[in-house]
């Protein structure tokens, strides 16, 4: 296990203690190249949140809203876990740019889909994209920078969505009622070139510690490729069954998709996290759980305001900027308290118990018309708040332990992609269930924000599990061990 003072992988020219901070000299260049790409990732996040609605509604999807998000979380985890493993056997530097090429191809099929399905496919190899960009940012983060300067770089790959949420859902808003849904998506490919510019020549020095290929003897199939694959594939089956109106069909079919996804996800996640072992296999659970709350919350706020309440689009992309922008001052806060040597595991319980605040207000806001509807930006700023801190906490903390940064940075965004995406897929199969059986929308959001809830406080209660019991195994092993 990599201790508090191990140096882990062999850093990259610059990353001695002396080479000042983030923006010294040494560091410059590759800092602004990981911020700009993650930045380009968050843009298209927000404004397509934004206008979501607007494009099912046009596009007759609305009964499968949930694919809408779910498509691209899906993909992600295939991005997420091929970028990780090439990270570590050739630099993040390949992997980052097919994953640009990637989200880029994505954005132009979506902008130009006539139908839901094909701009489900465009949001599918979005998602290859962004699971690698995403990926490949922790990596280097992990293998470029010292322990000491790391905090400080999450704080600041947060940061990266402030201007996203300044602009993106407004810009998005905008473009929605001037032109077409459609602009928001072809406006991404000229941001994806620039960013592209920008961050992949300083990633050509960079490399990681070997990607072990499994023990001899181990199945094809329990390989990274095959296994994303079929993880994807079982989640996906998974989420589909949710919308069956034959209880009888949806329980085979949910069955089906248990026997794919669980063992898919024991091979490529750490050695104990099915368990929540000490250390990072309870660190990629309470990722998961993070993200399961945060955006599988976020996901429907869009939704709820403009259907339930009635609220245009530039109001619920309000409620969007403002979690992004308090999850930038929650993480920055985190930062300087971990600087000055403050408990990285009692901040993530903070910060659940701070996140659930945020979702039992957005809940108010949405469902209770006594509420006024503004408060879910009031909601979601104290969610956002709560998300900082404990995302950037539990980041570090797991890390920590990690000896390969690419697989380990890899499990960490897969884990919050399969949350989002099944939290997302629940989320939608209840809305679809409400419509088929005369329910009302309400109710059905209502039962999203309860599971968030709930995911909450489990959060908070499994936080302890992220210190390491002194002088245990290592929670870390090579996915193929799993």
């Amino acid at each position: 296990m990599m201790s508090h003072g191990s140096t882990g992988p062999a850093p990259a020219p610059g990353a001695s203690p002396a080479s000042g901070g983030v923006f010294g000299p040494a560091h410059r260049t590759l800092s602004l190249g990981i911020l700009l790409s993650v930045g380009m990732v968050a843009f298209e996040s927000l404004g397509v949140a934004t206008v979501l609605p607007g494009v099912a509604g046009d596009l007759h999807g609305l009964d499968a809203y949930g694919w809408g998000l779910s498509a691209l979380m899906l993909a992600n985890i295939v991005g997420t876990v091929l970028a990780g493993r090439a990270a570590d056997r050739g630099g993040p530097r390949r992997p980052m740019a097919l994953g640009v090429l990637a989200f880029t191809a994505g954005c132009a099929i979506a902008g130009a889909a006539p139908t839901w399905p094909l701009f489900l496919a465009g949001r599918f190899a979005q998602g290859l994209g962004v699971g690698a960009v995403m990926a490949m940012a922790y990596t280097v983060i992990g293998l470029a920078y010292p322990e000491r300067l790391r905090a400080r770089m999450y704080a600041l790959l947060s940061s990266a969505w402030t201007v996203p949420s300044l602009v993106g859902p407004a810009v998005a808003g905008v473009l929605a009622a001037a032109v077409s849904w459609r602009a928001v998506f072809l406006l991404m490919p000229p941001i994806a070139a620039v960013a592209a510019v920008l961050a992949l020549p300083p990633l050509g020095g960079l490399r990681g510690a070997p990607a072990e290929d499994g023990a001899p003897g181990v199945p094809w199939w329990r390989r990274p490729l095959p296994a994303a694959v079929l993880l994807t594939a079982g989640t996906a089956v998974l989420l589909q069954a949710l919308l069956l109106p034959d209880p009888l069909a949806l329980l085979a079919l949910a069955a089906a998709g248990l026997v794919l996804t669980v063992p898919a996800l024991r091979w490529v996640t750490p050695r104990g996290t099915l368990t929540a072992r000490r250390g990072l296999g309870a660190g990629v659970v309470v990722r998961a759980l993070l993200c399961g709350v945060y955006f599988g919350s976020e996901a429907f706020l869009p939704l709820g305001l403009q259907e339930v309440r009635g609220v245009g689009a530039g109001l619920a992309g309000l409620g969007l900027s403002a979690g992004a922008l308090t999850w930038v001052a929650g993480s920055a806060l985190q930062a300087r308290r971990d600087a000055r040597g403050a408990g990285r595991v009692a901040a993530t319980a903070a910060g659940f118990a701070v996140l659930l605040a945020g979702v039992v207000l957005i809940a108010l806001a949405v469902l209770v018309t006594a509420v006024p509807a503004w408060v879910a930006v009031l909601g979601w700023a104290v969610g956002g708040l709560g998300m900082g801190v404990a995302f950037n906490a539990s980041t570090t903390e797991s890390l920590r332990h990690a000896v390969r940064q690419g697989e380990a940075s890899a499990a960490l965004q897969l884990a919050q992609t399969f949350a989002t995406a099944v939290v997302a897929g629940i989320g939608g199969a209840a809305i679809a269930v409400a419509r088929g059986h005369g329910g009302s929308l309400s109710a059905a959001l209502l039962g999203v924000f309860a599971l968030t809830a709930v995911l909450a406080v489990a959060g908070a209660l499994l936080a302890p599990r992220l210190a390491p019991l002194a002088g245990g195994e290592s929670p870390y092993s090579a996915v193929t061990k799993g």
